[in-house]
């Protein structure tokens, strides 16, 4: 007999004398069973991992930050995980668009017009006591080969809901207009966050440095309520900030002053770059004086990139004639249709993010200048409504036979609901957080479609209930990002767009 199995016995017996820290990471012979039952318990892992890898859905908390260089901080970065989008245009109804007398269809409401609202009959809202449930002045109507029902206030719009991905369980956290566009645009109702824009920017750069990575188109009546803190960067670098204009208040001070010649311009941008480089490395590490000349020197090249994407005079008399911007009988809707030509010219020449706000705070000569109706919803919604929907049709209908809509996800929102009923004493609609319309169309999401629902009469979301982290979250995942790992620490918290809050949708992706 050899002496292999007493060295065998007196390995294990030693094996039992170690240390149990030791002990613990020895294993037993693996027989034919065990490797067999361990090979399809492994192969299965393996696949479940593939599969989660393929969808972006491998948890991993570490926060990602991207890597900026101060001296180009729009530079192109890549994305968390493969996007199914590259650019973003969000179209944002200020004042709190009606969901009931849009998108959001509801027979049992018409069925029970003039009643009081079950279970409610004494409600008390925002702004006072509830009368009794309204239908919509407007009449829905099936639209496209998918049936899809679209108030006749929004007909155009309507015949492209084909290619509309509609969100009809949204909720909020106020009631209230600048805390309400606030938590649309930044996911907190408190000023100072960033803007989604900010954020999407920060993360990823943008693929045409000669224009600003954000732009915000406000309103030809003016700004949102919230105004700027709807595209600030908050706590992020001011860099990431949108820079704000329209078709019919151009960005100013970029012209060349007067005297100066282009043969002049070129020499003195020549000598200040010389002096900036200098300055540079003299001061080697100074991100905000870094980011500050990167500034300068891309308001330098916008003074040629600018004017010519703001010149709308290239377009043909065709496509200003399908957007309404030579309606020379409604001047509202002429100015909202070039912002919206201008709008996807900039998509065109690969701006990351695009802000289009379609309604203002400041009120004029039309009276109410946004969707807050309160008082006289149809006198109100009858001039809102041609002014957004025959030029937002014509710019979707654009992007998609330009092919723009493959890399470019469309986002259309407001900060929240109306009632169902009228308030007491008026003939308008109350706000209403509880339960409200948003739709997505392009690239990355399910079209015809429709997720979640509000109850019979659109008062509260009942299924499916979506909040705007999960929104947000769902966004951000389109653009490649994860936005539970997107973050910035800010005063001794890891800052995100979502809070600590957020699901991505998965039903809404393609």
């Amino acid at each position: 007999m050899t002496g292999r199995p007493f060295q065998a016995v007196e390995s294990v017996i030693d094996g039992l004398k170690r240390p149990s820290y030791m002990r613990a990471t020895m294993h037993p012979f693996l027989n034919r069973r065990s490797f067999l039952s361990n090979s399809a318990s492994g192969l299965s892992s393996i696949a479940l991992a593939s599969m989660l890898q393929q969808q972006n859905l491998l948890a991993d908390s570490a926060p990602i930050r991207p890597n900026i260089d101060p001296e180009h901080p729009f530079a192109p970065r890549k994305p968390h995980h493969e996007p199914a989008a590259k650019n973003i245009l969000v179209i944002f109804c200020a004042g709190a668009c009606s969901q009931v007398d849009t998108f959001d269809y509801k027979p049992e409401l018409t069925k029970r017009h003039g009643q009081a609202m079950p279970g409610a009959e004494n409600l008390v809202t925002f702004q006072g006591e509830q009368g009794m449930l309204t239908r919509s002045p407007w009449e829905f109507k099936p639209r496209g080969e998918s049936g899809k029902m679209v108030s006749e206030l929004v007909p155009q719009l309507g015949e492209l809901a084909d290619d509309m991905c509609f969100i009809h369980s949204l909720t909020g956290k106020t009631n209230t207009h600048g805390p309400g566009e606030n938590f649309m645009s930044t996911g907190y109702t408190l000023d100072g966050f960033p803007s989604m824009g900010a954020w999407a920017t920060w993360a990823l750069g943008t693929e045409n440095e000669n224009l600003p990575a954000y732009v915000a188109i406000s309103d030809p009546r003016g700004t949102p309520q919230s105004s700027v803190n709807n595209w600030g960067p908050g706590f992020l670098p001011a860099a990431f900030q949108g820079t704000e204009f329209n078709a019919t208040k151009p960005l100013g001070n970029l012209d060349v002053p007067a005297g100066v010649s282009a043969k002049t311009d070129r020499a003195t941008r020549s000598f200040l770059e010389r002096l900036n480089r200098r300055h540079l490395e003299r001061f080697e590490g100074d991100s905000e004086l870094a980011a500050r000349i990167s500034s300068y020197q891309l308001a330098a090249r916008m003074q040629l990139s600018v004017p010519e994407v703001t010149d709308l005079s290239s377009e043909p008399q065709s496509i200003l004639k399908e957007y309404g911007a030579d309606d020379s009988q409604n001047v509202l809707k002429a100015q909202f249709a070039k912002n919206c030509i201008l709008a996807r010219r900039l998509i065109e020449k690969g701006v990351r993010f695009v802000q289009l706000f379609n309604g203002a705070y400041q009120t004029g000569g039309e009276g109410v200048s946004n969707w807050d109706g309160h008082k006289q919803i149809v006198e109100q919604y009858s001039k809102h409504g041609p002014v957004l929907d025959q030029p937002c049709a014509a710019l979707l209908r654009d992007m998609k036979r330009r092919g723009l809509l493959k890399n470019t996800l469309v986002v259309w929102m407001t900060e929240f609901g109306r009632m169902p009923t009228f308030q007491k004493g008026a003939s308008g609609r109350d706000h209403n957080p509880d339960g409200f319309t948003a739709w997505v169309m392009g690239a990355g999401v399910k079209a015809p479609f429709t997720y979640g629902a509000t109850d019979e009469f659109s008062y509260k979301a009942v299924e499916d209930v979506a909040t705007v982290y999960d929104f947000h979250a769902t966004i951000l995942h389109l653009l490649g990002l994860n936005h539970e790992r997107l973050t910035y620490y800010h005063n001794g918290f890891e800052r995100r767009l979502t809070d600590v809050h957020g699901h991505l949708i998965k039903e809404v992706l393609a």
